[in-house]
């Protein structure tokens, strides 16, 4: 479990191809020497987990799974990547609970200034939009931001500086293609209230 908090941003070293589907190379600086083999890591919101260390480096293994619902088979080496350790219990809860499963991949459609930071409009996957309302919590690529508004098919997000500076996100340009994990508390209502029909506003 994650906050959507991200703790420093990370580099694709390299991607090869492993038992387990692909191997990434993560380059973390210091944050390696904390990791241990098993932990959990928070990759542009994708839950990884840490198989190999070395100095500034961690190797997580990409399944098919991960590969084809999240963006990461389509980094780059050299690419930025937000990264995140798993919640400890005793952790402040600054976001919002983050699972790291990504739910799909929304399209990043515009980018435009707003007072000091930026205003962020994205199209997500269809099966994904009842999830979103204004003033939600949403993960876009691991970062927990607040739904600001919803316009048709489409969500917006504010970017505050500090979101820009410290994640990804300042890198951001349209056609971008974006890790989406839409509320946890949203899908258990769902699945909580599905066996109870709701009467609609005329009262039927």
């Amino acid at each position: 479990m994650f906050t959507g908090l991200t703790e420093r941003v990370g580099r694709l070293d390299r991607l090869t191809s492993g038992a387990a589907g692909v191997l990434a190379r993560i380059g973390c600086g210091d944050l390696a020497p904390e990791l241990r083999i098993g932990e959990s890591v928070a990759v542009d919101g994708v839950c990884l987990t840490v198989v190999g260390t070395g100095r500034d480096w961690f190797e997580a293994d990409l399944s098919p799974e991960t590969l084809g619902r999240t963006s990461l088979g389509a980094k780059e080496p050299g690419s930025s990547l937000n990264l995140e350790r798993a919640l400890r219990i005793s952790d402040r809860l600054g976001g919002h609970l983050v699972q790291g499963h990504v739910d799909g991949v929304g399209i990043l459609v515009e980018v435009r200034p707003e007072g000091s930071g930026r205003r962020v409009r994205v199209t997500p996957p269809p099966s994904t939009r009842r999830y979103l309302i204004e003033k939600g919590s949403v993960a876009l690529d691991g970062v927990s931001l607040t739904v600001a508004t919803l316009k048709g098919r489409d969500f917006e997000v504010a970017l505050i500086p500090h979101t820009i500076e410290a994640t990804t996100l300042g890198e951001w340009q349209a056609a971008r293609r974006i890790n989406l994990e839409v509320d946890l508390l949203a899908k258990y209502v769902e699945k909580l209230l599905s066996p109870y029909p709701i009467a609609d506003s005329e009262g039927g």
